[in-house]
C-alpha cells in the first residue's frame, strides 16, 4: 500500500521544454527586460541593450541551462544554473527579479 501511496503523490516529470516556454513568457513580461532575437538559441535577455541572460535546454535535455550576469556589463561575468524541476526554475525566477530590480535601482 505505501507503494501506491508514493505513485500517488509522485510529482510529474519535469519538461524541459514546456518550462524553458514559460520562463521566456516570464522574463518578458518583466518590463526591464527586452528578448534578444525572437526564437533563438540560446534565448537571450537584455538589460538596456546589454546582455545579461541566456537560457537553454541542457545537452541531456532534461533541464535548463541558465546563464545570470554577475551585474550588467559589455562582458559580463556568468553564473551558470542547471535548472531540473519546477521548483528550481520558479526558485531561480525569483532571484533574477530581485537581480533586475537591483540593477534597475542602480541606474
Amino acid at each position: 500500500m505505501s507503494d501506491e501511496l508514493s505513485d500517488f503523490f509522485a510529482l510529474p516529470p519535469f519538461k524541459a521544454d514546456e518550462a524553458l516556454v514559460k520562463l521566456r513568457r516570464d522574463l518578458r513580461e518583466l518590463k526591464s527586460l527586452q528578448e534578444q532575437g525572437s526564437g533563438a538559441t540560446p534565448a537571450r535577455f537584455a538589460l538596456k541593450g546589454v546582455t545579461v541572460i541566456e537560457l537553454q535546454r541542457a545537452p541531456e535535455a532534461t533541464a535548463i541551462q541558465a546563464r545570470v550576469a554577475k551585474r550588467p556589463s559589455p562582458r559580463p561575468e556568468w553564473v551558470v544554473h542547471t535548472l531540473g524541476s519546477s521548483a528550481e526554475v520558479r526558485k531561480w525566477l525569483d532571484g533574477v527579479r530581485l537581480a533586475v530590480k537591483r540593477w534597475d535601482d542602480e541606474d
